[in-house]
This record gives C-alpha cells, structure tokens and sequence, in this order.
C-alpha cells in the first residue's frame, strides 16, 4: 500500500500502550469488542493513525513488562495536545470465540490473562477480534490539539484536520510481518 503523499484523518482510539507496544514493533495484534456505546466492533477504516487514550488503561489489565510503564488518571481526563506517532494498515481481522484459541495468542500481545478472560465473557454472543496491524512510525511525531469529539468511549474517530503520511517506515519488515501473520492464523485454527 503506498502511504507517501497521502493525508488521513481516520483514526483508531487504543490505550498509549498499546499504541507504544505496536510502534515500537512489540506487537502487531488489537484485541477488540468495541467501545462501550458501539454495538459491536466493525473496521470502519482500513487504514488509521493509532490515537492513544490514557482514561481507561489498568495495570493490573497488561502483563507485568507493560504494566509499569502505565500512570493512572482520574475518569474523564484527556490531555491537552495528543502525538500522533504511527498509523495502522488492518491486514487482518479474526473473529474468535474459543478461550483456547484466545490463550493460544498470548504471547503475541500485551494483555494479561485475566483481561483477555474479562473481554471474553463482556457481551458474550459476541467473538473478540483479533485485529493484525501493519503499522508504519513517522520520522517524527505529530503533536495535535485534544478536541471534544475525540472523547467517549468509542473506536473510531475522524481528527479534525487530516495529517500527512510522509515520511513512514514500517515497524517490522514485510517478510517477518507476514511470518507474524500466518503463526497467529495457524494458532487460530486449533
């Protein structure tokens, strides 16, 4: 997918680090049911800048590597600018409703088990999405003013201004991207 030249203003909400975690090339997997208003989770966008929110992040939620470098804000708190690092290519998106399954994943993303358990059992008629992202990292990161309409608990939002995609580098090369890929979908498919 060519990303040079290109503006985008869809972007993805998802705890800073998780955002952080698939920058840096940790991960390259979303676990996702939907925000707390939206009725299930659909990819609205295949291609999204990862915004990172802050409110609802638990320590006690991510394995113990992820955990610390979490700071706990009051309910309802949002900074007053946002960086803007990366932006996100979904390649994947698998529905899974097997906790086995789900388990299988586990060294692939930065949840504790007890959160990916929570997730399972919160709306259960509905699968837990594994979303695999092809992530791309700005040479340097773009700092964007909050606005009102990026709160809530919801997935996805429009930036009130699109930002440009120049100057991405891939966080992981295509061929270990794809490696990553077919290893997941293998043990997926217990």
């Amino acid at each position: 997918m060519k990303l040079a030249n290109q503006q985008l203003k869809h972007a993805l909400k998802e705890w800073a680090i998780a955002v952080e975690a698939l920058s840096a090339g940790k991960t390259i997997i979303l676990l996702r049911k939907g925000g707390i208003r939206e009725a299930g989770f659909k990819i609205k966008y295949p291609l999204v800048w990862l915004y990172p929110t802050y409110e609802h992040q638990k320590p006690e939620l991510l394995k113990p590597e992820y955990a610390s470098a979490v700071t706990a804000v009051e309910s309802g708190w949002h900074p007053l600018t946002v960086e803007i690092n990366s932006c996100a290519e979904v390649t994947d998106v698998l529905p899974v409703s097997n906790p086995s399954q789900i388990a299988a994943l586990q060294p692939y993303h930065i949840w504790h088990e007890r959160m990916v358990s929570e997730r399972l059992k919160w709306k259960p008629q509905q699968p837990i999405m594994v979303l695999l992202l092809r992530v791309h990292r700005l040479a340097s990161s773009l700092t964007i003013p909050y606005n009102d309409a990026y709160g809530g608990c919801k997935s996805w939002i429009d930036l009130t201004e699109p930002l440009a995609m120049d100057r991405l580098t891939p966080v992981i090369e295509s061929g270990k991207y794809e490696q990553q890929v077919q290893e997941i979908k293998a043990l997926i498919k217990l």
